[in-house]
């Protein structure tokens, strides 16, 4: 299994803010298991921690803003782009201001900067959130939607429209994220000279010019205006007839737009707070969708917190019945192990098909057909036993014994014709002959039953 990630070291870096020009530094640190991205205001008295959490996002005007108890960091996504696409779970971040600085409007100098630093893998396991069946998220009145779809990988398609003869349509697509330096990191934000003074107005991008933003003018002004315009972005008169780009460095892709959107999609979807696997498909994507697919991945996530394995029936078990025996000194009607799907270094799944003819039917009950949850925990602990059997020499000669079982919990009934699914993984090392375990059974996606054990493994005489 993939472990979790964080960074090598720590680095900094500093520019002005978009929104409120204020020169900031922002550093990067590294972080322990399980911590995620939390960002720190070390200007504050307290020096308060924002997690980065789409239920912490306040404002999406050009930007995502996240805020705690009052305190505001804005302008997050490119950063926590470049850590997403990167594969880091836990990174502390660190800006002495209401903003993360713009740099050059894309997530490259993160990038170059996490690359010289370095990644460390961690001991936990990465927690992927495996998308299972199509999700998505649509706003009637802007047009825009997200939805995603099950696959093997993290990959996203991004649709721009725009009524604009420079920018009418542009799709952009990234496949593997090891990709995203190369293909998607320099991509720089974009601004229509159309939106420039409504943006003023309302107090944003003091901070904007023609190094951090591709800027696009296509509905001539007269030149007066125009003029005027530049003064507000203390930038260099230009002709008002000349329409089209206005940069001083060209695109870096004839698309950079649309890639752009794939980057703000990578960054705002980083708030989910756990990597997914599954196919992002976006039409019209901006910061106030994204956000709001977020949260509802996150709320699936909570539905189904403990997600079932995957199964697929045509593939060929690890174990089949005849390994089992071998395994195991269990024999009928007390073998409840079919077979295993899959072995991990610290975690097993099993299978058991439950039919009709089980013979604990015929008195529990005889009307009302119901697998004892006794004969669930049993079977729960038999493929534990496999896990620590697989891995010992001549398994035959060792036997395991249940010493305790806590936290039981039974969910829902199983009956006849339900396929029981289990996961079993190690709590800790085994240490002494002693193994301390926690299992989930399922059916389907929903879990019926879950328990803590511990077991002994005791050497046959």
């Amino acid at each position: 299994m993939l472990k979790q990630k964080t960074l090598g070291g720590s680095f900094s870096l500093c520019g002005k803010g978009l929104h409120t020009g204020l020169n900031l530094t922002v550093t990067f640190n590294p972080a322990p298991e399980n911590h995620g991205y939390k960002i720190q205001r070390i200007d504050l008295e307290g020096q308060p921690i924002i997690e980065a959490v789409a239920e912490n996002v306040i404002d999406t005007t050009r930007g995502t803003v996240l805020s705690k108890n009052d305190v505001r960091v804005s302008t997050v996504e490119h950063a926590l782009a470049a850590l997403y696409a990167a594969g880091i779970d836990n990174c502390l971040i660190q800006v002495n201001g209401p903003e993360v600085p713009i740099l050059d409007g894309s997530a490259k100098f993160y990038v170059e900067n996490i690359k010289r630093v370095g990644i460390e893998e961690q001991n936990a396991v990465k927690d992927f959130y495996i998308i299972k069946s199509k999700i998505e998220f649509k706003d009637e009145e802007t047009g825009s939607s997200i939805m995603v779809l099950p696959d093997d990988k993290f990959s996203l398609n991004v649709l721009i429209s725009y009524d604009s003869q420079f920018l009418s349509n542009q799709f952009a697509t990234l496949d593997n994220m090891e990709d995203f330096a190369e293909e998607i990191a320099s991509s720089r934000t974009f601004v229509f000279v159309r939106e420039i003074e409504p943006l003023l107005n309302a107090g944003l991008i003091k901070g904007g010019d023609l190094n951090n933003a591709i800027v696009i003018y296509e509905r001539q002004m007269n030149q007066e205006s125009f003029d005027k315009l530049a003064d507000a972005m203390s930038v260099p008169h230009m002709d008002a007839t000349k329409l089209g780009y206005i940069n001083h460095r060209p695109l870096v892709h004839p698309n950079e737009p649309a890639r752009h959107k794939l980057l703000d999609i990578i960054g705002d979807l980083a708030l989910i707070g756990r990597p997914i696997k599954g196919r992002i498909i976006a039409t019209r994507p901006g910061h106030t969708v994204n956000n709001k697919f977020a949260r509802l991945i996150r709320k699936e996530i909570r539905l189904h917190e403990i997600q079932a394995p995957i199964y697929n029936c045509d593939d060929a078990p690890i174990m089949d019945v005849n390994r089992i025996r071998d395994l195991l000194p269990h024999r009928y009607p007390f073998q409840l192990v079919d077979k295993i799907i899959e072995i991990g270094a610290n975690y097993i799944v099993g299978v058991k098909n439950v039919t009709s003819n089980e013979p604990f039917f015929q008195g529990h009950f005889p009307q009302e057909p119901v697998m004892p949850g006794v004969l669930q925990v049993e079977a729960m602990a038999q493929v534990g036993g496999l896990l620590v059997l697989n891995s010992v020499e001549d398994p035959d000669r060792w036997s395991t014994y249940f010493m305790k079982i806590d936290g039981v919990k039974f969910r829902q009934k199983v009956v006849p014709g339900d396929t029981l699914l289990f996961r079993v993984e190690l709590l800790a090392p085994i240490r002494r002959g002693i193994s301390s375990m926690k299992g989930y059974v399922f059916v389907g996606e929903k879990i019926v039953c879950e328990a803590e054990f511990m077991a002994q493994i005791v050497k046959n005489k």
